[in-house]
């Protein structure tokens, strides 16, 4: 008799769609769209063998906003960036952030030292703001609901700090090419550094709360595991890859904006029950990189030079001839823009590389041969966000 091992096996990769065999034993279940586990709108057809996963296909496609047409019409470069806000809803920071440095390595434009820091800082409260939605949002996937809250009560902290500075909580427009909207208000530092210090203390609290508990531990720990070579070879980035015990962050590896000044460290999985990159070590991993976020962020305070935000915004944009790929590190991993210059005002193509669109293909590898229930904290610890995977 054929053991499952060697069903998963011999089962064909098949394109959903165009035919597929079902052996007599196993059910096609769907899982969503209005799954509340799904996080977003996303369909997962399930190939089940009684309890156990043979196959998980994910079907994208119910929330395509249209980014790269959008950015197309635009009538300036500067248009665009509301729309990099609506990729990663909830991590609208980063996004912007990529999409002005690609413009201002196109248009050849040094930005103020003080630009630089208040990006930095801004970006790295979005991380942690990030975090905090995928760390609440995943013990309450798994039955966990006092640790949302206490995210959530945090997570407003940052939200309060964004909101005084430049009047929006979740799409900011705050990043515009060449400075900001807005300069930091006068009491700024006093409020960043206070809430460094009380979020430390939120850290052990929320590892003594969810990190380290039994329940969650048997949940997650040897659940969904990710080899570093699949990983790498998959195109996998930000924690999914790091959670594999790979280290590479591109704020390290390929420094951009000031970070080579700011001294931080890269969190690896550390397979706690013995197994590296599983769904445990993708969600720690996020725990670890918030309290490095607190680092970078103090000394980034710390260091914040005087100057005029808006002095490098220039009148008017229009590139030469030309193109340009930047990426950065946003909470979810590398987002890549490639922006095409025709030497009009408006972009002739904005084409984006979503960490995603690309984390969510690692699912069916890592979901063959779980359960029902462990595809749900499967899924939550890729921690996808729609907007960007169907952009």
């Amino acid at each position: 008799m054929e053991t499952l091992e060697e069903k998963i096996d011999a089962r064909p990769m098949t394109i959903p769609g165009f035919g597929r065999a079902l052996r007599s034993e196993e059910m096609v279940i769907n899982m969503g769209p209005q799954h509340p586990s799904t996080h977003g709108v996303l369909r997962l057809e399930l190939i089940v063998d009684g309890e156990i996963v043979v196959d998980a296909i994910p079907h994208i496609g119910y929330l395509h906003r249209c980014f790269e047409k959008h950015a197309e019409h635009m009538t300036n470069y500067q248009q665009v960036i509301p729309y990099c806000d609506r990729m990663d809803y909830v991590a609208a920071m980063n996004a912007e952030f990529g999409y002005v440095v690609a413009c201002e390595k196109l248009l050849n434009i040094k930005v103020p030292e003080r630009v630089e820091y208040i990006r930095v800082i801004m970006a790295e409260f979005q991380r942690i703001a990030s975090h905090l939605i995928a760390i609440g949002t995943y013990g309450m996937d798994i039955g966990a609901f006092t640790p949302f809250l206490f995210c959530m009560r945090d997570r407003e902290a940052i939200l309060d700090i964004f909101e005084q500075t430049c009047g929006a909580r979740l799409l900011y427009n705050y990043m515009w090419i060449g400075g900001l909207s807005h300069d930091v208000p006068a009491d700024f530092a006093e409020k960043v550094k206070r809430f460094c210090k009380m979020f430390r203390g939120t850290i052990k609290e929320l590892n003594n709360l969810l990190s380290y508990n039994k329940i969650f531990v048997e949940r997650t720990a040897n659940v969904g595991v990710l080899p570093a070579d699949v990983a790498i070879n998959y195109g996998a980035s930000g924690p999914v890859l790091r959670g594999s015990g790979v280290k590479f962050d591109l704020r390290k590896n390929d420094p951009y904006s000031v970070y080579d000044k700011l001294e931080f460290e890269i969190p690896t999985g550390k397979g706690l029950k013995g197994t590296t990159g599983d769904c445990w070590d993708r969600y720690m991993v996020r725990v670890d990189e918030m309290e490095q976020s607190v680092n970078i962020i103090e000394q980034a305070v710390d260091k914040l030079p005087p100057g005029d935000v808006q002095s490098a915004i220039p009148k008017r944009i229009r590139p030469d001839a030309g193109e340009v790929y930047v990426r950065t590190e946003t909470p979810k991993g590398e987002i890549g823009y490639y922006v095409v210059a025709d030497g009009t005002a408006s972009p002739f193509r904005v084409k984006v590389r979503p960490p995603c669109f690309v984390n969510l293909a690692v699912l069916p590898a890592i979901s063959r041969g779980a359960m029902i229930s462990d595809v749900i904290a499967i899924l939550g610890s890729v921690d996808i966000v729609l907007g960007e995977v169907d952009r």
